[in-house]
């Protein structure tokens, strides 16, 4: 069982950073003055597929004011180490979408930078693009060789043909899910140069820095130690920064060490949007068996997603995918096939939720479909079907503990008043004269935390907790503060382990020079599987100072002394961990089959809204949401991560949509990509249900991504109930309410 939660886990101190954030001392990319720097800008393809026959530069221009980076000035590999090797660092051949980068120009004035790309000229060779996943699946031996698959995957359990020959009833649905922009608030931005002795150093805006530092070490084909990635105070990435920078970082390093100059590449949010990674499109197909007193009884899912050009981790958003396409429910016999195909658009990539905001959305649609078609509850229908302790999933594991799905249904359903609200809203609606019409919808989800499968185990995260000689006590991680409050919970989870004040303790900045590979900071892992690495590194350090000095220091005179006898000559001492696999873990990487996660975290949602009988504008007047989420560490940031998520999904789900006519986004600034801003965001009530986990930091959990897992899939149904119209995709839009009020002959 998790052990006890003590005074400093479970309240809500104040964020570590905030002082820095809230006076403007806080420290991003671009607020660096870097003396002699050159500013960088990209030249990029203008066409979706095809070769490049020749770039010409205009003779009349003064190039010898500029510094160019090419493919051919690439000391190493050139192309982007991530998961698969072929995105290219800069192609002056082959181009497999729009915006796909040619080269690099450098000048000390940024404006003088972009002015030059107006002074190259690019020649191609077009050939036919394929922009679809239902184009993709068509039109084979194309973009990639031997086929246009990524990666694909299997998961069955049981036997299909009987589930379904047992049926009294077999639902089909087909559902449709679009593009997302992360939309963080700071755009891309790097920062690179070379030390005397070559070391090559980046600083900007990441996520994930040792990923950084991987594929950096390839490009320029330098040992481990000569590439030095460090984080800067990071504006927002929600997986946006995950892999993408591992390419603005070659670019500017390249100049960098072409030019011999420092360089910044600080992208504008035009180009950000239009040139970066965004959610996976995806089609999803569903066939479902049920009994007449509604059990499932088998499932046949099919997933698409649109990968775009290259690979980036689009195989790792369709496994995760894939796992979670079921929904939270028990089934007898499942069959769930997936592939993420190629198209001639940027490259999709990592966004909040990894998957499974996709395949969650068709699979509530689909609980919603079958519950209408068996003439019962959709709440009614959860309940006889979700998981519990004891539940065998798709991959034949067996929850074992921490299963809160009900829990989250049931205080949810309560605290929103759903049952009644179905009820006044079908009075209101029936009322010709009323403005609007009103609905509520549900959802319920899970989402595993951490790593899928053997992902944790191949990854051997490791944290540290270091003693200064000064007294200072440094937790060293690579996981970075993208705004979640990781510093934070870090903080927290180490003096509750130390038993000492948190104002004793600092976070070091995630410098691949000074800390240890901690993994990605994705996946919903941070605070379980790292949080944890800390504790078990503090309590070293507990155990030291007890064995020395016979108790914890409670202050800093008391800290120095202690240190001084800790470290005992040395500048520090360091107590370094990691990650251990339970010996109860098993998972086949070939049949996909056993503990697809440690542990799962649990969601219910219920959202109310009005659609406007005039306008058919849709107005979302208040979410209800029970999270599961082991412990709360700092309640006070565990519900601003659910507001943020939810409200980012509601976006999803209502107002954003992504241009992508020709291949690239047409519509690559805020005044016509629309999210959602304080005007939009509803009142919402959000209750944590702790059912804690026993290998977790106290008892926590995943939580960063689940909030954006519901909210789509309820407010689809919630339409549904105020309209009586079904919508299979989204953004759902009033000019879409109102197309299907003309297709039923109904009074607009």
């Amino acid at each position: 069982m998790a052990r006890p939660s003590p005074a400093k886990i479970g309240i809500g101190i104040v964020r570590t950073d905030a002082p820095q954030k809230l006076t403007g001392t806080a420290k991003y990319i671009d607020d660096y003055k870097i003396p002699g720097c050159l500013h960088a800008a990209t030249l990029r393809t203008t066409i979706a597929h095809g070769r490049i026959k020749k770039i010409t530069f205009d003779p009349a221009f003064p190039w010898h004011q500029f510094a160019i980076a090419r493919a051919a000035d690439i000391p190493g590999l050139n192309n982007v180490l991530f998961i698969e090797n072929d995105q290219p660092l800069l192609t002056e051949d082959k181009v497999m979408h729009p915006m796909q980068p040619i080269l690099i120009v450098g000048h000390q004035d940024r404006a003088q930078a972009y002015e030059a790309l107006k002074h190259i000229a690019v020649e191609y060779a077009e050939e036919n693009p394929v922009f679809s996943i239902k184009d993709s699946l068509a039109r084979r031996q194309l973009l990639r060789g031997e086929d246009n698959i990524f990666k694909k995957f299997l998961i069955e359990k049981g036997n299909l043909d009987d589930g379904f020959s047992q049926a009294d009833l077999i639902v089909e649905g087909e559902y449709k899910v679009p593009h997302q922009e992360q939309a963080y608030i700071e755009n891309h931005g790097i920062a690179a140069w070379v030390e005397n002795d070559g070391t090559i150093v980046v600083r900007g805006s990441l996520q994930c820095p040792y990923y950084v530092h991987k594929a950096l070490v390839k490009i320029f084909n330098r040992p481990p130690e000569k590439i030095r990635v460090i984080n800067a105070v990071t504006g927002g990435a929600f997986g946006g920064k995950e892999d993408y920078p591992s390419l603005i970082a070659g670019h500017a390093a390249l100049l960098a060490l072409k030019s011999g100059k420092p360089v910044k590449l600080i992208y504008d949010r035009a180009e950000d949007m239009a040139a970066t990674t965004k959610r996976h499109p995806a089609i999803i197909k569903h066939k479902t068996g049920v009994s007449k007193n509604g059990k499932l009884l088998a499932q046949d899912i099919t997933v698409f997603m649109d990968g775009g050009a290259f690979a980036t981790c689009s195989g790792v958003v369709l496994s995760r995918g894939t796992l979670h396409a079921t929904g939270p429910y028990e089934c007898p016999n499942v069959r769930v096939r997936s592939c993420v195909l190629a198209t001639n658009t940027p490259p999709n990539g990592a966004f909040r939720g990894f998957g499974v905001p996709q395949t969650i959305f068709a699979a509530e649609l689909q609980m919603e479909k079958i519950a209408a078609a068996l003439n019962l509850s959709s709440l009614e229908l959860r309940r006889r079907n979700s998981w519990k302790v004891g539940t065998i999933t798709s991959t034949g594991q067996e929850l074992k503990e921490s299963v809160g799905a009900s829990k989250c249904l049931e205080l949810c359903v309560k605290k929103a008043r759903y049952d009644k609200k179905r009820k006044e809203y079908a009075r209101w609606n029936a009322d010709p004269g009323k403005p609007t019409w009103k609905g509520i919808g549900l959802a319920l989800c899970h989402h595993g935390a951490g790593f899928t499968g053997s992902g944790e185990t191949i990854l051997a995260s490791r944290a540290a907790v270091s003693l200064l000689k000064d007294g200072r006590i440094k937790i060293l991680t690579a996981a970075t503060d993208i705004g979640q409050g990781a510093g934070t919970i870090f903080t927290q989870i180490a003096a509750q382990a130390l038993g000492m004040p948190a104002s004793l303790i600092q976070i070091e900045i995630p410098d691949t020079a000074l800390v240890p590979n901690s993994g990605p900071t994705v996946a919903s892992r941070t605070t379980m599987v790292i949080g944890r690495l800390i504790e078990r590194a503090a309590e070293q350090l507990k155990n030291e100072l007890m064995k020395s000095t016979g108790k914890v220091p409670q202050d800093r005179t008391a800290l120095k002394k202690a240190a001084r006898l800790l470290c005992d000559g040395r500048s520090a001492k360091r107590f370094e961990v990691q990650y251990e696999k339970p010996a109860d873990i098993t998972w086949d990487d070939d049949l996909y089959h056993g503990e697809a996660y440690g542990v799962f975290s649990y969601a219910a949602i219920a959202v109310s809204l009005e659609v406007d009988r005039l306008t058919y504008e849709i107005k979302v007047r208040k979410v209800t949401t029970a999270q599961d989420i082991g412990k709360a560490i700092n309640p006070t940031l565990a519900k601003g991560q659910i507001m943020g998520g939810t409200n980012q999904a509601l976006g999803y789900a209502l107002l954003e949509y992504a241009d992508f006519r020709g291949g690239w986004m047409r519509n690559s600034q805020f005044t016509n990509y629309v999210i959602p801003t304080f005007a939009d965001t509803p009142p919402m009530d959000v209750f944590l249900v702790e059912e804690p986990y026993s290998r977790g930091p106290y008892g926590a959990k995943g939580l960063g991504e689940m909030p954006m897992d519901l909210p789509a899939p309820a407010v689809v149904s919630a339409v549904h109930d105020a309209t009586s119209f079904w919508f299979n995709e989204i953004p759902v839009r009033p000019e879409h309410i109102c197309s299907e009020l003309i297709k039923a002959q109904r009074p607009l």
